[in-house]
């Protein structure tokens, strides 16, 4: 079988959430995404830049539901690519100011990334990409990619000069 065309991406992430008002606070007052749509009580939609959504939240089957037990299956982390280390370093002062717990940071070679659970337990990894031409290599070309520690009073010297 051929390679997966490589313009594919993954577009967006719905999550069912405990507490719908709670989600939107943390995903749009903590991280800044912006609600484009919401359904009374059940369902909302945000995005960054005018797009029509990137996060969907969702208490269809979880209103007042708990976070799945350790050791059992389902999603490990979703993934939110910011385009920039200034914009990384934007998310990171955000969580910060609103006091959220960050579970790790790590430098892995072709990334940086900042990792912490939403107001519902699931797991995010906020990160951006380094440029392809700064990818580790081995000398065979394949990548070599690692964890190493990320230095976050650096990446928060990036913050752009712009209120919160």
């Amino acid at each position: 079988m051929p390679p997966l065309d490589p313009r594919t991406t993954i577009g967006h992430l719905h999550l069912k959430v405990s507490d719908l008002d709670r989600a939107i606070a943390f995903y749009g007052g903590v991280l800044g995404f912006e609600l484009t749509q919401r359904h009374g009580d059940e369902a909302a939609f945000l995005s960054a830049g005018g797009y029509h959504h990137h996060i969907g939240l969702n208490t269809w089957a979880s209103r007042g539901g708990n976070p799945p037990p350790p050791g059992t299956t389902g999603l490990f982390h979703a993934a939110i690519l910011y385009p920039d280390r200034p914009a990384l370093a934007d998310a990171l002062r955000r969580l910060l100011n609103a006091g959220h717990p960050l579970e790790g940071a790590a430098d892995h070679g072709v990334s940086e990334a900042i990792y912490l659970s939403d107001p519902d337990g699931n797991g995010l990894e906020l990160y951006r990409d380094r440029a392809e031409s700064q990818w580790p290599r081995n000398t065979d070309g394949t990548l070599e990619m690692g964890t190493l520690p990320l230095d976050l009073n650096a990446l928060l010297a990036e913050v752009p000069n712009q209120p919160a």
